[in-house]
């Protein structure tokens, strides 16, 4: 996002329009935000737990500004594999539906030469504990990841409406997180029920 080099001190000031000033991806204003504020990551770090059966000691997040390298996988014998395009959501979108197929499209391929680099830098969790959140929600497990998206998504609406300050989204998450305890996800009228007490306590936080 446009904000892994900005003091924690300036987060006070961060309007709308400077968290939905995207550097590399062109998304919808919920998902720029959570990009700005990384919670998009901690979800991430969610799904890949369940999509790929990973324990989450063994998910790690890196940030990558040239959002070049969507995925990396590292075996045992030290070797790494990693996936790269071009910052384009119609990829994995078409991706998903065409599995195991991979269609031919109107994307541009990707142009290493004119990249030029790649970097990666650790995740900086003073300024951005929501990566930390999302690890604590699913290691919690049960209903606490419901938690932390219903509480993310009502703080990003407020921050939008202009109700509350950037930095009051990881306040309010956190605070919905530690004051909901986990229940057993087994019926989907529980994970309901979490869900729409951790929008009320967002709206009220």
């Amino acid at each position: 996002g446009p904000f892994r080099d900005t003091p924690r001190e300036e987060f006070s000031r961060i309007t709308v329009e400077r968290a939905l000033n995207h550097p590399t991806w062109d998304m919808g204003a919920k998902i720029t935000v959570d990009s700005a504020t990384m919670f998009n990551k901690a979800l991430e770090v969610i799904e890949a737990h369940f999509l790929f059966g990973l324990p989450y000691e063994r998910i790690g997040v890196v940030v990558h500004p040239q959002s070049i390298v969507h995925a990396l996988v590292s075996f045992r014998d030290g070797s790494t594999l990693a996936q790269l395009s071009n910052p384009d959501m119609r990829l994995p979108v078409q991706l998903a539906l065409s599995w195991p197929e991979r269609l031919e499209g109107g994307l541009k391929p990707l142009d290493l030469a004119a990249v030029g680099a790649l970097t990666f830098e650790p995740v900086d969790s003073a300024r951005f504990p929501s990566v930390e959140l999302g690890f604590e929600a699913g290691r919690r497990g049960g209903t606490a990841p419901a938690v932390l998206n219903a509480a993310n998504e009502v703080a990003v609406r407020r921050f939008l409406a202009g109700e509350i300050g950037f930095e009051r989204i990881f306040e309010i998450v956190a605070r919905v997180l530690d004051g909901i305890p986990a229940r057993d996800a087994d019926e989907l009228d529980t994970i309901l029920e979490a869900d729409a007490l951790a929008r009320e306590e967002a709206l009220g936080s």
